[in-house]
């Protein structure tokens, strides 16, 4: 068994964290549409997280902010002149399309990419296929600097393999790490990885839900696992119940997550509850080890309630003790059922015993909870050592980001905002000081 360690690499929220309600199917993103946003107070509610996290010795890392606003997108789309001229001709043609060129999603890594540990994959390395994210327009263009990123971070080809995304058409929707859970007796052990998706382009018999989009499809997730060179017998593939989608369930990690042995889910999550399972029970044992799964009933917690108080989107933290630490938004503590069954929970003695809340409104009124904020990689020792350091978390790090934060970010930012050019040099005035604290002098170069 190799020596591993779980790593959360944390988005750092960008400076044109923005209300534009652009992604359908999200609950709480449609809900605060055009709101007054805080990009330095989400930036610091960030910070503090990944901060707290390696205060308690979780490994901690960051994915950085993408370019914005993207240029390129804006010309691919007829927009000409120099860059205050493309805003303002997409301010007044097309308020939308600037919205995107603004986006601040790539805050959200838990869609950056489906990631697979060495002790998964045949050549022994570690995988990253980079999600097309082709469902939604802000978000079907990060690919290209994510991918950028991760290689530019995981750049030793010894240890780490980065994959493109996926044919960006509709037979091959995917939207990473948000529907894929890996479940293991230890992070070094050879793992089972659970993919979940929403729908099929080539089989008719899977149904998919009728009022939002499904996101993910069977077909990507399958192309992923070929991909990262994953044996048959420690994949599973089960299906997203589509009537949760329809509630607002855009994700399977606004529904489910897993840690280590332990799967925590709804039992309205998937199709065929008991199948599902079994599926995953039985992948374990072939590896040696127990799936401890913990479902949540509905006449404890509805849907609804889990998804306004995100709390399946919380991350679970496999403790020095094997136990697990669940870290969930402060929303979770202001939804009485959710409250009374997280008491029950912890006092259960069960595989989760702590709880862990934190203070993400900005990301959660966006529709993005702790779970969202994270990718997670298992990394050896010699892994950690062979990957980019200048985004590993630590006490200096921390200062010098909170200190570039209060230095660049707005307190306030409306839609109306991002027509001002002058916000654009802001923010590429950001970047590049940024670029150098990192230490990726090229990560933002067009």
């Amino acid at each position: 068994m190799n020596n591993a360690r779980e790593f959360n690499f944390d988005g750092l929220v960008g400076p044109t964290h923005n209300y534009a309600g652009l992604s359908f199917g999200n609950v709480a993103s449609s809900s605060n549409i055009k709101s007054a946003s805080n990009p330095k107070e989400a930036a610091l509610q960030g910070l503090a997280k990944m901060h707290a996290l390696s205060q308690r010795g979780f490994g901690q890392a960051l994915l950085p902010p993408q370019d914005r606003p993207n240029f390129r997108l804006l010309r691919q789309l007829g927009f000409t002149g120099t860059d205050a001229q493309m805003i303002e001709k997409a301010a007044r043609a097309s308020p939308v399309i600037l919205a995107c060129a603004y986006s601040a999603s790539p805050m959200w890594t838990a869609n950056a990419a489906t990631v697979s540990p060495s002790a998964d994959t045949a050549d022994g390395r570690t995988h990253f296929t980079v999600a097309n994210l082709n469902n939604k327009l802000h978000r079907s263009f990060e690919h290209t600097q994510t991918e950028r990123a991760l290689r530019a971070i995981f750049h030793d080809e010894q240890h780490f393999a980065v994959h493109q995304a996926l044919p960006p058409t509709p037979a091959f929707g995917d939207e990473g790490a948000a529907n894929h859970t890996r479940l293991c007796a230890q992070h070094g052990a050879a793992g089972v990885e659970l993919f979940v998706y929403g729908r099929s382009e080539f089989d008719p018999a899977i149904s998919g839900p009728k009022r939002f989009p499904a996101r993910q499809t069977i077909e990507a997730s399958q192309a992923v696992a070929r991909l990262h060179g994953l044996n048959e017998s420690g994949v599973v593939f089960v299906q997203q119940n589509p009537d949760t989608i329809d509630q607002g369930v855009f994700h399977n990690d606004v529904i489910a997550v897993g840690s280590g042995n332990v799967l925590f889910y709804h039992e309205e999550a998937f199709v065929d509850e008991k199948a599902s399972i079994e599926k995953c029970r039985i992948a374990m044992q072939q590896i040696g080890a127990e799936l401890n799964p913990v479902r949540v009933e509905s006449k404890w917690v509805s849907v609804a309630d889990a998804v306004s108080s995100y709390l399946f989107n919380s991350q679970l933290l496999m403790k020095s003790d094997g136990k697990m630490a669940l870290l969930v938004p402060q929303e979770c503590s202001e939804n009485p059922a959710v409250a009374s069954y997280l008491k029950n929970l912890v006092s259960d003695n069960g595989a989760i015993d702590e709880l862990l809340s934190f203070e993400l409104r900005q990301s959660m009124r966006n529709g993005g909870g702790p779970a969202c904020l994270r990718l997670r990689v298992v990394l050896t020792e010699r892994q950690a050592s062979a990957m980019h350091q200048g985004v590993v978390f630590t006490d200096a790090l921390y200062s010098r980001l909170t200190a570039w934060v209060e230095r660049h970010y707005r307190d306030t930012l409306l839609p109306e905002d991002l027509a001002d050019p002058a916000l654009a040099i802001e923010v590429q005035t950001a970047l590049t000081e940024l670029s150098g604290i990192l230490n990726l002098p090229n990560l933002y170069e067009h």
